[in-house]
């Protein structure tokens, strides 16, 4: 791949507005979750979600003309059971339990989640800055559960789980990296194929009551599966193969920040004061480890080793 002062500019600022894009699109995704979570049940919801999203996922890769070919099985399991049963699982249930703009702040966790487990499991040494994130999510991290005030605890604590596993899951495919070519948007269709079928199976067998098939109930599995899920993972695999890593993970910055804000003009979920503060110390330490992918990009250190910038 050409260095990013190769690209043409007009790929440059196609991938800028890429980002442009996928940002109100993934930020408002937690609220229509939230509201389709009304008429369905958590565990119905993110089998339907997961579930339709196949046929479109696969449908890009006919158009795009990729092999339809699973990547290594063992690698493509896993990950599908972190990133699609265990994220998507945990993170609906948050928001069925809490507040979609808090579970979208707790979920972006997954980069600092990430540098603990790959200086765990990969031996990788965490710079000075890279230290200071850490220190500053954590103080986010608790500053926004509020432990002590015993609310909204259990839908936090299953946020957070639903980051960790995200982070999980990115670690497998770092480590499936450094032992295959991987074509992304495969393993996104494939991991979905098997992360997926524990949701069904699991909605399937504890039954209950279906989904209530109101409009507000089609519109947000609709976004949430046409927009949030298919069309965000094309526009951010774009962005991240036109523009440098870092610049791309500046780009995530607003998410969560549309999120809350989403959930405060729609659903009125106004953060009290403690909880605004965690989450400025949580987009702070995201902005930093940004910040520094950028600079090591810069300086002739790439992140396509597996290495975190």
């Amino acid at each position: 791949m050409p260095a990013t002062g190769d690209r043409p500019a007009g790929r440059r600022d196609l991938g800028v507005l890429a980002l442009v894009v996928l940002a109100p699109i993934w930020g408002y995704g937690w609220v229509a979750s939230k509201v389709a979570l009304g008429y369905c049940p958590p565990l119905a919801f993110a089998a339907l979600r997961a579930g339709l999203s196949l046929p479109c996922l696969f449908l890009v890769l006919l158009v795009a003309r990729r092999s339809l070919r699973p990547p290594p099985l063992a690698f493509t399991v896993t990950v599908g059971l972190l990133q699609t049963t265990a994220f998507v699982g945990l993170s609906v249930w948050a928001v069925a339990e809490g507040g979609a703009g808090k579970v979208a702040v707790l979920t972006y966790t997954m980069p600092f989640w990430l540098l603990l487990l790959a200086r765990a499991f990969l031996g990788e040494r965490l710079r000075g800055s890279q230290i200071l994130a850490v220190g500053l999510a954590l103080g986010g991290l608790l500053l926004v559960i509020s432990p002590w005030t015993l609310h909204d605890v259990r839908s936090s604590v299953l946020a957070v789980a639903g980051g960790v596993a995200w982070a999980a899951s990115a670690l497998v495919v770092k480590l499936m990296q450094r032992r295959h070519e991987v074509d992304v948007l495969s393993l996104t269709a494939w991991q979905m194929v098997f992360g997926s079928l524990p949701l069904i199976v699991c909605a399937l067998v504890v039954g209950g009551a279906g989904p209530q098939w109101t409009a507000a109930f089609v519109a947000g599995l609709s976004y949430t599966v046409l927009l949030a899920n298919v069309l965000a993972w094309i526009l951010w695999l774009y962005a991240l193969r036109t523009l440098p890593a870092g610049t791309a993970g500046l780009g995530t910055l607003a998410i969560p920040a549309i999120g809350v804000l989403a959930a405060w003009l729609q659903l009125g979920e106004r953060p009290t004061a403690v909880e605004a503060a965690g989450m400025v110390l949580i987009a702070a330490a995201l902005a930093l480890l940004a910040a520094r992918g950028g600079a090591a990009r810069r300086a002739g250190v790439g992140t396509d080793d597996g290495k975190l910038a």
